[in-house]
Order: structure tokens, then sequence, then C-alpha cells
């Protein structure tokens, strides 16, 4: 489902509480959440701190994340899925992991973390961001705010959190287009909206700069909704009052975004990227690294001109096509690839996925920050959707991970293993999104679902996972 700029907008304000009462409702809503969320957001600490996730399909194969230079007894431990951690200064990486090469200090090798709470199979929709199994994403399988979001809570911005999907579209289409379905999720069962090609993505995230004639148009339909709705309110009690009152305090909050990113302005003129022309219209003729790259360029350009500090980018999907993708002789497309042996060419599609990484670290290390730069305060996670590969298994998700030297993880420069899954020790998608929402300003005790093997076993599996932890 695709909607226009217009009708966004509308829906946003008009379904917000349609969408917050919707616990009950398992068929298709309105894709545009509450912006609620954006009234409640606190920041904590002197500096903001930026989160990117790239979630990839195909799950990560283990293997291909070991290194080159393991010597033959670390070698033996990660093929035996024991507890390995080795500094990366004097070993090789991987050859898909060449781009980030020159940034080795601050680059994670994270492996034997499960995915079982999310679930494996082709997708896992808004699971493997919240921790839970989503079914088919249907509104009353969002068990909860994912991830992404409650980092956005607490580092707040104008936009709060921006989603941006490289995924297939349907029947002759390459790419979906323009705003349509996410996979995070703003609260328990609310479907997030993302943007779906680069052009979409900048014409909305800089529309403050490059169309005056949007904003205005923007700003008399609030305006007009905003009074109108109010009216409402005059006689009305219970649940209906609370209804519209919601109604109120969303149309209010995208205002209050309005004049935040008008603010800005002049920020975003000196950062405002350059598209080709091929990306009009949703860019129905450019190649797989041509839109990588301009959707690299638009995220880069949101986070430094502090329209948001927390991107999730779905970098591609099993529909995705690879055919441009240079280095792919075979011509398969992903889901293919993840029923084949063909692992060269999944490190061509990886390697492919870390130069946009290595593209991100060298740009915001370029931008200045208090007494650093900008990726001092940056973490970037790069993960599969399904774990271990195309239908898992989900007993363990090799993730890169890459952080700033401000970060207030201990993790940088080394290749980490944790234990097997389903022992002593071990750690689940929980426990990892757990130690990001601790380090970061939210002290939960535990987030996401627990892990049914080792409920059964009745191994601690709770909290964030303490040797991570700065």
């Amino acid at each position: 489902m695709i909607t226009n700029r217009r009708r966004f907008l509308h829906t946003s304000a008009l379904t917000a509480s349609a969408l917050s009462a919707s616990t009950l409702h398992a068929g298709p809503l309105p894709l545009t959440p509450s912006f609620n969320h954006l009234l409640t957001a606190k920041q904590t600490g002197p500096h903001r701190h930026r989160f990117i996730f790239i979630r990839k399909s195909n799950g990560n194969l283990p293997n291909l994340f070991s290194l080159p230079s393991f010597t033959e007894q670390q070698l033996k431990r990660d093929e035996k899925k024991e507890t390995l951690e080795v500094d990366l200064e004097n070993h090789e990486l991987p050859t898909w992991l060449n781009a980030l090469d020159a940034h080795k200090a601050n680059l994670t090798i994270l492996n034997g973390i499960s995915m079982k709470v999310s679930g494996g199979g082709h997708y896992s929709f808004s699971g493997c961001m919240g921790a839970y199994k989503a079914g088919r994403n249907v509104i009353s399988g969002i068990k909860r705010t994912t991830v992404d979001f409650e980092l956005a809570k607490l580092f707040p911005s104008p936009f709060g959190h921006v989603e941006l999907s490289l995924a297939s579209g349907s029947g002759t289409v390459a790419f979906r287009t323009g705003i349509v379905s996410g996979f995070s999720a703003p609260a328990k069962h609310q479907r997030n909206f993302c943007y779906a090609d680069p052009q979409t993505a900048y014409n909305e995230l800089f529309k403050s700069v490059t169309n005056s004639n949007a904003v205005e148009s923007d700003k008399t339909l609030l305006g007009y909704l905003h009074e109108q709705e109010n009216k409402r309110l005059n006689g009305l009690a219970g649940d209906e009052r609370t209804k519209v009152s919601n109604h109120v305090d969303s149309i209010q909050a995208i205002r209050d975004r309005n004049e935040k990113v008008a603010s800005l302005s002049n920020v975003i003129s000196k950062n405002l990227p350059t598209l080709d022309p091929i990306h009009a219209n949703g860019g129905p003729n450019a190649t797989l690294i041509q839109k990588q790259d301009a959707f690299t360029d638009v995220m880069l350009a949101a986070l430094i001109s502090g329209l948001t500090n927390v991107v999730t980018y779905t970098i591609d999907d099993l529909g995705t096509p690879i055919t441009t993708l240079p280095g792919n002789t075979g011509r398969v497309d992903l889901h293919r690839l993840g029923h084949s042996r063909d692992e060269p060419l999944r490190d061509i599609v990886k390697a492919s996925h870390m130069a946009q990484v290595a593209k991100m670290v060298t740009k915001l290390k370029s931008v200045p920050e208090g007494d650093g730069n900008m990726f001092d305060n940056t973490t970037i996670i790069y993960l599969p959707e399904t774990g271990a590969g195309h239908h898992g298994p989900d007993t363990e998700a090799p993730m890169i991970v890459m952080t700033g030297d401000k970060a207030k993880l201990d993790i940088a420069g080394r290749f980490i293993r944790l234990p097997l899954h389903a022992t002593a020790g071990h750690k689940t998608l929980s426990n990892w999104y757990t130690t990001l929402l601790n380090a970061y300003g939210n002290p939960i005790d535990h987030y996401g679902d627990l892990d049914v093997d080792m409920t059964r076993k009745k191994l601690a599996q709770k909290g964030p996972i303490e040797q991570l932890l700065g």
C-alpha cells in the first residue's frame, strides 16, 4: 500500500487514536502511527547519541564471520561455538569486510546471540527489532515498541525516528516506492511507515528547504484540523473525549515537529544531499548500488542536520533485485541465493552493504562535534533478520557493530563469541537490546520476550550483557 504526502499527513493526525486503541484489532490499519511519542521523549547525557540499524535478509552464515587469521585453537573454538574473544588489531578480516579495515578499531564482530525469541523463516517483520514473534506483522502481532523507537525516546529529535526500506516491489515493479508500511513499531499494536525510495525520503525529510509551498500547505491544513478537532472536544466525555483528545495531541505534535524542522533550515541547507536525477519518480532505472548510495546520502544528511538520531534501514529483503550488483554473474535473486550454497555471492552482497557502512563511518568522522566528531557518538548495528541463515537456525545471529569512541559499550576492536544457545551464560536478542537500553539511559530490567528453551532449562536470561557495558 502506498500513500502520497498529503494523504500521509492527513491520516497521521486523524488516525492516531484509532491506532492507539487498536489493541484487539487484527486487520489492516492505516500505515501512519501516532506522533505522540515526539511529545514525551527525553534526552540523557551531555551529547546525543545516534543509532543506525541496518537489517538484512537471508540471515548471516556464522562461518563467513570467522577470521581467516584465527589460530588453530581459536578456529576450533569458533567452529564448536565456544566462547571466544580476540582483538582485531592483529587479525585479518574476511574479504567482504575489507571496506571497514581502516575502521577496525571501531569494529566488532559479535556472534553467539540467539534470535529464537523473534524466530527465523523468510521474514521476522517487526520481531527482530522488538524481540518477539511477529507472525506476519498484523497489528495484533506487534507486541511492543521496537528497540529503535525506545532509543529514539532517549535522544529526541524533530522526526524522532526515521525508517528507510530498500525492499522489493510487487509484480513487474522492482522496488517499492513512496511511503509504505514499515517494520518498526512506535508502540504496541502500531505499525510504522517508511520511505521506500531515496527521492521520497529526500522530499519528505528536507521539504522545509526544498519545497516551501508544501510547508505552507501543511501548515494551513494542520492549523485547520487542529481547530476543528478542538471544537469537537466541547461536550464530549469518557472514551470519545479521549479519542478526540488524542487527535488533537497528534496534530499538535506534527505542528511542533514542523516548527523544529523549520528552525533547522540553515543547517539542512548546508548539508542537503545531491540526488542523481535517475531517482526521480521512484528511480525505476536506478541500479541497486545507486539506490544504496542515495539512501546513505539522505540518511547521513538527516543525521548531520539533526532531523533524527535513530535510523532503521532495511537494506534488502528476499525479493530485492541483485542482478545489477557488481560481481554477480549468477543473476539469482536473494530468495534463491538463500537456498543455494553460493557463499561467494553471499559475500558480494554483504560487501556491498559494508561499503555503505564504511561510507557512513567515514562521513560522520569528518563532521566535527564537541572535542571530536559525530561518529564518536554513533552506533551502527548490522543485523540479520532471520538468524544464521535463510530459514535460520535462529540459535545464533552474527552481527557487525560499529561504535564511536564515546559509545557506552565496551566492545570495539574485537571478535566476540558468546556462549552457545541454551547453555549457561547464553545471551538472547532480548539481552542485547536490554544492554543497549541500559547503556543509554533506560535502566529497564529486561526488554523483549524470554527464550522458551532457556526457560525450560531454568537458565538465567534476564538483564543486560554485563561484559559488553563500558
